[in-house]
């Protein structure tokens, strides 16, 4: 059995601890330094808008800090988001980061927010979430 490889956006990721899946040992993780600041900062903005409780989102947090995922966040990966961003006329590296990982090293990217997905065209895969599931 082969690994198949995927690259995860903080949408995905809060998905992901929210729905308790546990990917399976033929998935691997993978996402930019910024993956789990950019998750927590999802859920902060979830607590101040009166959409869970602080206690709840810390536990989120927990599940994110347990799940393994491989973050990137080296100078081909830099470059690549640099490029990117400045191809696409970008005002900022974000979203270029989580697809320069993506297209360096991952089979696709599981884009839960919907302007990535849409940035992403053209760009990487794109997969549904159920891959997750194994």
């Amino acid at each position: 059995m082969s690994t198949r490889r995927y690259a995860l956006d903080p949408v995905a990721l809060v998905r992901l601890v929210e729905e308790g899946v546990s990917p399976g040992p033929d998935l691997q993780l993978v996402g930019p330094t910024a993956l789990r600041s950019d998750a927590l900062a999802i859920l902060l903005a979830r607590t101040r808008a009166g959409r869970t409780s602080e206690r709840e989102a810390l536990e989120l947090h927990e599940r994110m800090t347990g799940l393994r995922v491989r973050l990137l966040g080296d100078r081909v990966s830099r470059r690549r988001a640099w490029d990117l961003a400045v191809a696409n006329g970008w005002e900022d590296l974000r979203d270029a980061e989580y697809l320069a990982v993506a297209m360096l090293q991952a089979d696709g990217l599981v884009a839960g927010g919907p302007r990535l997905a849409t940035r992403a065209a053209g760009i990487v895969t794109v997969v549904d979430f159920t891959v997750l599931r194994g």
